[in-house]
């Protein structure tokens, strides 16, 4: 029986548990963004932020043969300036470079919500609550975990204890959830706390 949950595609979702390794680019080479390998040091993902991109609040998540698959973009506008919450939204790219909304994610940007959990929506709406994922723990301590709305983990995040570096950490996930997302959504993070894939 297919337990799969296709966010980006079925191809990103595994039958068994994956880990991934995340690696920052260092910022005086090929900076803005992330290089994602499996344990055989494979590149599985690339992360492409500002550094590279030009612009402030879009990502681009690559596959290992370097094709564009998710574009992600921090919603503007009025509206938005006035929110107490930042959204992001996720679209995946076809070979024809259309985009697709996938999926969306607000997190609190103010010191006053700073307590409320990162949900997340995906598209078109299947949640089982008023939201399909939520993020728990802290990204900065490599310590998160996503889970789905039935309280399953998705995903877990921690550090590579023989590294001891933020630069350095690796995310494991659990079969049947799809590995493109859940490193959208790691890029995502990543933005929203300062890091690679921030404007310097």
């Amino acid at each position: 029986m297919d337990n799969s949950v296709p966010v980006v595609s079925k191809i990103f979702c595994s039958s068994t548990p994956t880990t991934l390794m995340i690696r920052r680019r260092p910022i005086v080479v090929n900076g803005g963004g992330f290089v994602v390998t499996d344990l055989s040091n494979n590149v599985v993902f690339v992360v492409d932020g500002c550094g590279i991109l030009g612009s402030k609040g879009e990502l681009l998540v690559k596959d290992g043969e370097g094709e564009p698959i998710l574009f992600i973009s921090r919603k503007g506008g009025t509206v938005q300036a006035l929110s107490t919450r930042n959204k992001w939204n996720g679209c995946s790219m076809d070979y024809q470079g259309k985009n697709k909304l996938v999926f969306s994610l607000t997190d609190p940007k103010s010191c006053i919500t700073k307590v409320a959990p990162i949900r997340i929506h995906i598209e078109p709406k299947r949640h089982c609550k008023n939201w399909d994922f939520e993020i728990s723990g802290s990204f900065a301590d490599r310590d998160c975990t996503i889970i789905d709305c039935t309280d399953k983990i998705a995903a877990q995040m921690g550090k590579k204890e023989q590294i001891g570096s933020k630069d350095f950490y690796n995310v494991e996930v659990q079969s049947g959830y799809d590995k493109a997302f859940i490193i959208g959504v790691m890029a995502v993070l990543d933005n929203i706390h300062g890091e690679s894939t921030r404007c310097r």
